[in-house]
């Protein structure tokens, strides 16, 4: 490996829009994001079908999917 090409490897405080907040490491000291793993819809459970017009009825009822 070459030297002294690396980026400054340190603890970085990760910031969510939802208020959580945690450590991890990173070539920059703080970061803000807009979604995490405590507020995305897949993890917490609460992921719903926007059905548009009966777009999802329309599509298990072509292809026979009950």
């Amino acid at each position: 490996m070459k030297k002294d090409i690396h980026p400054t490897y340190v603890d970085c405080k990760v910031t969510c829009a939802c208020g959580n907040s945690f450590d991890t490491k990173s070539d920059k000291e703080t970061m803000s994001i807009d979604i995490c793993n405590a507020c995305h819809p897949f993890f917490t459970g609460s992921e719903k079908i926007v059905d548009a017009a009966g777009r999802v009825d329309k599509f298990k009822k072509k292809y026979n999917l009950g």
